[in-house]
């Protein structure tokens, strides 16, 4: 695995604890991680062992207790935020996709896209220009103009992808990306994963519980009463393979 060094995102002994004294409770025990630019790697644990937590975290919703990150080559918490803005921080070096895409519905796909750019202080312009970029590369752009409840729902998907790339983010956290998909659909999805974590050079995590792409991951984390482990995966390899797009 490339080495990541000033890319992608590293943690290092991560901590969340809720509460204080008897009350206490340690979400988050020992989390390290890494993950480098262009690579994708699973995220999996049974519920209640911290993934949430630890998403959260990475996405700069809630402050951990103690520990270091580092996205790209800025360490953003070292036991503390380091970072004045956190609104700015998520909204330029970190992209969300969810299980469910969250498209704004008065918005046409080019700007739900574009939004991103143009709140980060980007020309009109340019950020449609970005946005339409991203959407070719998806092959959605011909649904550039459309409303989001005249798409399909692997059309508002892959809207939803571009939306968390148009930034250009060292890192996406993908949640549950694939659960509502049948196997064919849920692939595909993996595959485009890979395929813009390579063109892009964006590390990419994603949450799943989903049996039917845990396969595809090279890396895989398997968190564990508030701690990872690391450990190969069988790794399709899909960033090599053409692949039929989630309709």
């Amino acid at each position: 695995m490339a080495d990541v060094q000033g890319k992608g995102i590293r943690i290092e002994g991560l901590r969340k604890r809720y509460g204080a004294g008897d009350m206490a409770v340690d979400a988050l025990k020992d989390v390290n991680m890494r993950v480098a630019a262009g690579e994708v790697v699973g995220l999996i644990g049974p519920s209640g062992s911290g993934k949430s937590t630890l998403l959260k975290c990475l996405g700069a919703i809630i402050e951990p207790t103690a520990g270091r990150m580092i996205l790209g080559d800025e360490v953003i918490y070292d036991n503390a935020w380091t970072i004045p803005d956190l609104r700015a921080l998520r909204r330029d070096k970190i992209g969300f996709i969810f299980q469910a895409p969250y498209l704004i519905p008065f918005l046409d796909v080019t700007d739900n896209v574009a939004l991103l750019p143009m709140l980060a202080g980007r020309s009109n312009a340019e950020s449609r220009h970005s946005a339409l970029e991203l959407l070719e590369a998806l092959d959605v752009a011909h649904r550039a103009r459309a409303m989001p409840s005249q798409l399909s729902g692997g059309e508002q998907q892959r809207v939803s992808i571009a939306r968390a790339l148009v930034n250009r983010p060292p890192v996406v956290l993908a949640d549950e990306p694939t659960a509502p998909l049948d196997s064919k659909r849920a692939l595909a999805v993996i595959r485009i994963l890979n395929q813009m974590a390579q063109q892009y050079q964006t590390a990419i995590i994603v949450v799943t519980h989903d049996e039917k792409i845990i396969p595809t991951f090279k890396r895989i984390y398997h968190i564990r009463d508030g701690k990872t482990d690391e450990e190969a995966g069988e790794g399709a390899g899909f960033e090599s393979e053409p692949g039929v797009l989630v309709q």
